[in-house]
């Protein structure tokens, strides 16, 4: 497994390189480690601590992260996965919210005010930005959502996008979603 993010390696951009080193860590959490509730509490927790210890996003605080995954119940809908912060929505379904839509969209979805985003869900009330990734796989099923939020508005901008989706694609080629 590499720590590789396209467009991040021969810069000196301290964000840049804040995600290069948080890969590595990464990567070396899930080397070896194919079960799916153990990689991604494991990733929510590192990535969690490290987002809120790095001087790269002053006053930009996350307040959550953590993962949604595919209901094996309720096929059109997300349940809630292992997380750090406040506790959290179970269930969302398919297409509302942030998570909804980025895992029916099949695509990142970043708002800098999820009060603008229509038919935000107001999970906890701090969460004022917000970042989503879905899980897919090669095959191109979404499996779930990588979802991190930020007590202050605008918290997030490419190169959390690009980071944050190359570590998302981590979990998903060392998970197994079966």
């Amino acid at each position: 497994m590499t720590s590789f993010i396209p467009g991040f390696n021969n810069t000196l951009n301290p964000k840049a390189q804040f995600y290069l080193e948080l890969a590595g860590d990464c990567a070396s959490l899930l080397e070896g480690q194919r079960n799916l509730v153990t990689n991604t509490a494991n990733i929510s927790s590192l990535v969690y601590h490290r987002l809120l210890e790095t001087p790269t996003r002053e006053g930009k605080p996350v307040n959550w992260v953590g993962f949604y995954l595919m209901n094996s119940k309720k096929a059109d809908s997300l349940i809630l996965g292992p997380f750090q912060g406040r506790p959290a929505c179970t269930e969302i379904a398919l297409g509302k919210g942030v998570c909804g839509t980025a895992a029916k969209d099949q695509r990142t979805v970043v708002v800098a005010d999820v009060h603008e985003f229509p038919g935000h869900i107001s999970c906890d009330a701090a969460s004022k930005s917000e970042i989503v990734v879905p899980l897919r796989t090669d095959d191109g099923r979404v499996h779930g959502v990588f979802d991190i939020d930020a007590s202050e508005l605008d918290a997030f901008d490419d190169y959390d996008r690009m980071g944050l989706e190359a570590i998302t694609k981590m979990v998903v080629e060392a998970s197994d979603f079966e």
